[in-house]
């Protein structure tokens, strides 16, 4: 062989050896490029989670954000509290004739209606707890702004409806035993 020809075999030997530096530098690069993709990967997985999550709540609360957006006009609201309390002032009135009217029952029956009337005081009081109840919830829906607000007031009076029937058992057991 030639000087050139060796020189050339020479030079082709040297560019296809890997020298160390070049080989750091690979290594390197190649750890950099996965930590990228790995960081890139790892974005793509919260995105799809988050966008998951947000289609799960579009589709629950979707149908119901309507209403939860919708107010009830200041003018509804004030003629509905007016009608309940105009309301309210005739039950209260009709409440006085009709105890009046069992206070006159009582006098003219004496002691052998006193049973009766008792429990026809009974049966007022009850249904006027529950009168007095029933309006507290209206008065309540009357000004509530929001189907939130409504549901809250519909579960509080069911409560109270739920109270006073667990009482009434007790107390007629309780008179029973007595």
């Amino acid at each position: 062989m030639t000087k050139s020809a060796n020189r050339k075999v020479a030079a082709r030997k040297t560019r296809s050896a890997p020298s160390k530096k070049s080989s750091q530098r690979s290594t390197e690069a190649r750890d950099k490029n996965q930590k990228t993709h790995q960081k890139v990967a790892a974005k793509l997985r919260n995105n799809v989670a988050a966008e998951t999550v947000r289609d799960t709540y579009r589709m629950i609360d979707g149908p119901y954000d309507r209403f939860g957006r919708s107010r009830v006009p200041d003018a509804f609201r004030v003629l509905a509290e007016r009608n309940v309390a105009q309301t309210r002032e005739l039950y209260e009135h009709s409440k006085n004739t009709l105890q009046a009217i069992l206070e006159s029952w009582q006098k003219s029956f004496g002691s052998a209606g006193q049973n009766a009337v008792a429990l026809s005081r009974k049966m007022i009081d009850v249904a006027g707890r529950n009168m007095d109840t029933g309006f507290d919830f209206a008065i309540g829906l009357a000004g509530a702004r929001n189907l939130g607000e409504v549901m809250e007031l519909q579960a509080d009076y069911w409560h109270k409806l739920g109270g006073a029937l667990q009482i009434q058992p007790k107390t007629r057991a309780a008179r029973r035993n007595s």
